[in-house]
């Protein structure tokens, strides 16, 4: 296992009826969500920053303690966190971009640890339809107020996203000195961590009239000698509900030589064409655990 490099996974998630990422401010009384066009047609996707931000609150829902934000220590800086990947699993696997003051009033120096956890926004496969859902604001009728009408773009499909760790740059590198890199157990046991945070995602934005699982119920999983999302292009469905099995096949046989091992793990009755070999999303998510296991105490 010492050669590899990388853990990547791709997975799709149904959704039936949603607002993902949407924004909060009201145009001309509709709500709208984030799509992307393809000619004619129009596809929701929820933004990489909000994948990674649901990932985040998800490992502080499961225990973890957060690096918390703070000042930019110069003037007209951004907010950042504690910067201390050393005790913070955010810092270590998110990164972060910051600034400190320089001495006696000379030129400040910028702090940055590029994440080792790369982060696709989650598009949909299924374009949208221009539907909507009609909502009424009745909070200022008894102050002698009128109902306040809105709307807001709702959307059911199919999603996929992708997430490839570098795990030869977790607990190690940028932020960290030869002193202080994480021992094998400890960065095992963050990507560990962050796979039950991806296998339980959940945003909070907009869950409370229009609540989704965007948990993933079928992933393809490899570990790899080069840092390369190999499903992300490659797993697409032939219909609505359909898995295009021959493209993951593909996969398989071109990247044969950089591909270590693989997983397929399926929610039962959800897809048709689920590769023969899939096995239960709890098991995946087993298999890609040990994985990490077998990596850092090789």
């Amino acid at each position: 296992m010492s050669n590899i490099k990388a853990l990547t996974v791709t997975y799709l998630t149904p959704v039936s009826f949603a607002s993902l990422n949407g924004s909060d401010k009201e145009a001309d009384n509709i709500s709208s969500i984030k799509k992307l066009s393809r000619g004619t047609d129009q596809f929701p996707y929820g933004s990489s920053q909000w994948v990674r931000r649901a990932l985040r609150d998800q490992l502080s829902n499961l225990g973890w303690v957060l690096s918390e934000g703070v000042a930019a220590a110069i003037k007209k800086g951004a907010a950042t966190t504690q910067q201390n990947p050393a005790q913070f699993i955010d810092d270590d696997l998110f990164g972060f971009m910051g600034t400190e003051k320089g001495m006696d009033g000379g030129k400040g120096a910028s702090i940055t640890r590029t994440s080792p956890v790369r982060v696709s926004p989650l598009i949909a496969l299924n374009r949208y339809e221009g539907d909507l859902d009609y909502g009424t604001n009745y909070m200022g009728v008894k102050a002698g107020g009128t109902p306040n009408i809105f709307e807001t773009e709702i959307h059911s499909g199919n999603y996929r996203g992708t997430i490839l760790i570098e795990l030869d740059r977790i607990g190690r590198g940028n932020g960290f000195d030869e002193k202080n890199e994480l021992p094998s157990k400890e960065k095992s046991k963050r990507v560990k961590g962050f796979l039950d945070a991806l296998k339980n995602l959940w945003s909070s934005g907009r869950q409370t009239r229009f609540l989704a699982d965007i948990s993933p119920k079928f992933v393809a999983a490899a570990t790899l000698t080069a840092k390369n999302p190999v499903f992300l292009e490659s797993l697409n469905l032939s219909d609505q509900n359909t898995i295009h099995v021959e493209m993951l096949t593909e996969v398989l046989e071109d990247f044969k030589n950089e591909i270590k091992d693989h997983v397929f793990g399926a929610r039962k009755n959800l897809f048709a064409g689920v590769p023969e070999n899939a096995v239960s999303i709890g098991e995946a998510f087993e298999t890609m655990k040990k994985w990490v296991d077998e990596y850092y105490t090789a």
